[in-house]
């Protein structure tokens, strides 16, 4: 599947992909960005299977009815029901806790709108199971991904926050006006 992938990913529709999705550590949280298509999602999963690295993913419980359930499944993903409140943060905690490897990759938009504030649940998933955040951009206007080296939270999130958010400047999604 590597070399499908790659062959798809970057001579078919000739993406880039500057740095890699670190084999060390074994844990870590990956955020995407920006997401403003449906078209991220198949471009993640080439640049996760070219790489060679998996990355798991959740996504809203309606994508995982029906048909495309067990491909959404296949393909490393669980459903969470966004109408229940649920604390999803403590409960991706534990699975962290509970696995030798895991990544956990997410977009802190959570959505594909235009958003001023990042959701913080990707932060606190982090602090909480101690693992690195590692960045990954999805540039439509360049084809390029980057992927940042891991990054430990610290205890002042507003500096983190800011950081983070740089590695994103000047990136261009699918629909640039919702970059």
């Amino acid at each position: 599947m590597k070399k499908i992938a790659s062959f798809i990913l970057f001579t078919v529709l000739r993406w880039r992909l500057n740095g890699d999705f670190p084999k060390t550590p074994k844990k870590y949280v990956v955020i995407a960005a920006p997401h403003t298509s449906w078209v991220d999602f198949p471009i993640a999963i080439l640049a996760r299977m070219a790489s060679g690295v998996m990355i798991h993913f959740i996504g809203k419980d309606s994508l995982f009815n029906g048909p495309f359930g067990f491909f959404f499944r296949a393909l490393g993903g669980t459903p969470v029901n966004r109408s229940k409140s649920s604390n999803l943060v403590d409960a991706i905690i534990k699975i962290f806790n509970s696995k030798e490897e895991f990544r956990l990759g997410l977009s802190p938009e959570g959505t594909r709108k235009k958003v001023i504030e990042w959701k913080t649940g990707f932060y606190y998933i982090a602090k909480g199971a101690n693992v690195p955040i590692v960045m990954a951009t999805l540039d439509f206007e360049k084809k390029q991904i980057k992927i940042s080296e891991p990054f430990y939270a610290t205890n002042d999130k507003e500096k983190d926050f800011a950081f983070l958010r740089g590695f994103f400047l000047n990136i261009k999604g699918k629909n640039p006006d919702l970059s």
